[in-house]
């Protein structure tokens, strides 16, 4: 089955069982990395692919996109070859996208990512306090005390909305629906989030439906990173530093630091 795993093939697969088992030993490679115990605290596997449109069909026949758990299962024996020992409610999703997310892992020869999805941790562990700043945009604050203990902080238009489940959510960094502020009106009712990690020992910023295209955007003006990301996947947090300007919408921006404002 995996003829390909002691081959070091930088060459682009052509076909569908090539492209198949290419990604198979790239998963196969990132799994081996892992000690068994470590499987124990995998969520599930999330594959990225932003192939040519006239690649798709191709892509969609390797991963088996018509047939839900055949490509599951040929991680599963990976996994058990390893004795990585997965959790039984472990899931596997294919996305095909325009670009792969920065976050994930990408394949060095097909535009392919993998990203390794791990539980919410409900106990805070270790601790952090932050601020965020209003620099443009009218929010019911000027400034805003975050805390690693305060779980997740919503970010959005109006103190309360309901969201598509129809539960109400509350937005703990709110901008008023009535501000004259142009800036207020490209912003979501549920936008995005912000949430301690305590693998990442950092806060961690996350787009919500409402700031996903093709609705509204969440970018970061990275300091640490000198460059824009956005965030196009509501599964992907991005890690915030000191001085990271968080983009809402339009204009909306507010400053992330871990100082107090003097």
């Amino acid at each position: 089955m995996f003829s390909l795993f002691s081959k070091n093939t930088p060459e682009k697969p052509q076909d569908v069982k090539a492209i198949r088992e290419a990604i198979l030993v790239f998963i196969k490679q990132e799994l081996q990395k892992m000690e068994g115990g470590e499987g124990k605290h995998i969520k599930g596997f999330q594959l990225y692919i932003a192939c040519m449109p006239v690649e798709k069909y191709m892509y969609e026949s390797a991963v088996f996109a018509d047939e839900e758990h055949h490509f599951k299962n040929e991680v599963q024996r990976i996994a058990d070859d390893f004795a990585i020992d997965l959790p039984k409610t472990w899931t596997m999703e294919t996305a095909f996208t325009d670009e792969l997310p920065l976050q994930a892992i990408k394949m060095p020869n097909l535009e392919v990512a993998l990203y390794i999805k791990t539980p919410e941790h409900a106990a805070v562990q270790k601790s952090g306090t932050a601020y965020i700043k209003i620099l443009n945009g009218e929010a019911e604050q000027a400034e805003y005390t975050i805390k690693s203990s305060d779980g997740k902080i919503n970010i959005g238009r109006e103190k309360q909305a309901q969201d598509s489940d129809g539960f109400i959510r509350v937005n703990n960094i709110a901008f008023p629906d009535a501000s004259a502020n142009e800036c207020n009106k490209y912003i979501s009712r549920q936008h995005a989030h912000i949430e301690w990690s305590n693998d990442a020992e950092a806060f961690m910023l996350f787009a919500d439906d409402g700031g996903v295209p093709p609705r509204n955007k969440v970018k970061v003006r990275s300091v640490k990173e000198h460059n824009s990301v956005k965030l196009t996947f509501t599964e992907l947090g991005h890690a915030l530093h000191e001085g990271d300007q968080i983009i809402l919408g339009e204009s909306a921006v507010l400053e992330f630091s871990y100082h107090p404002n003097q």
